[in-house]
């Protein structure tokens, strides 16, 4: 089956209020175009400049979504088109994204990453970083950038009491920062959470935001 017939099905499983990012890391840009010719227009992408070039190739009205980790010297690649940053996990990375996009005369929208899987290999802020982060105020200085909500990746494991726990895990911290935090901040409600394996239980544990490849466009070769 195509990319539109994966979608209407993967949609029977998935409410409408809940945001699909297509993740197109690793695909030609003729791939994308065809699911975008099919009327789809949220991709994500988990390379700078993979995403720069296909940026350049594509449609100018796609809603592309940065997913990977963000080295702060691949920021100024994308700051001046990228919708949304999955992957903030430092207050480097935060002052750089706002450095970029002041300079396009921009507003970037970002979601603090955690780590919240059993591996290590997994990026990410634990809760303590993003409060120290966050009572210091640099989000508050970093005028251009504003925070939506979290992301978090569950382990890559069968077992889906580990994959609930761990998405239950992310909840808390997006309810503490957004009563601690946020409180004030209508657009603080995002949790981005759940990919091809997992999304059915991080949609029970409360993602507003699910990062799909696999079941849209199939396997890759490269990951």
């Amino acid at each position: 089956m195509g990319f539109a017939e994966n979608m209407a099905g993967l949609r029977k499983t998935i409410p409408e209020s809940i945001r699909i990012v297509a993740v197109s890391k690793t695909l030609p840009s003729d791939a994308i175009l065809s699911a975008y010719q099919g009327g789809y227009r949220i991709f994500g992408e988990n390379k700078a400049m993979e995403l720069a070039e296909k940026h350049q190739q594509l449609p100018s009205d796609i809603e592309w979504h940065f997913i990977g980790h963000l080295q702060t010297n691949k920021v100024k690649n994308i700051a001046s088109f990228v919708t949304l940053i999955h992957s903030v996990d430092s207050p480097h990375l935060l002052q750089e994204i706002n450095k970029e996009a002041l300079k396009n005369d921009r507003n970037i929208n970002c979601l603090l990453q955690f780590h919240i899987a059993s591996e290590e290999t997994k990026f990410g802020l634990n809760m303590e970083e993003a409060s120290d982060m966050l009572r210091a105020g640099i989000h508050k200085s970093c005028m251009n950038v504003h925070i939506i909500g979290v992301m978090g990746m569950a382990s890559f494991t069968e077992d889906s009491s580990l994959i609930r726990k761990e998405f239950k895990m992310l909840h808390q911290y997006f309810t503490c920062l957004k009563t601690e935090f946020f409180s004030n901040e209508m657009a603080f409600k995002e949790i981005s959470m759940g990919m091809s394996g997992d999304y059915q239980i991080a949609i029970e544990e409360g993602s507003t935001m699910v990062r799909i490849g696999t079941l849209l466009f199939g396997n890759r070769l490269n990951h």
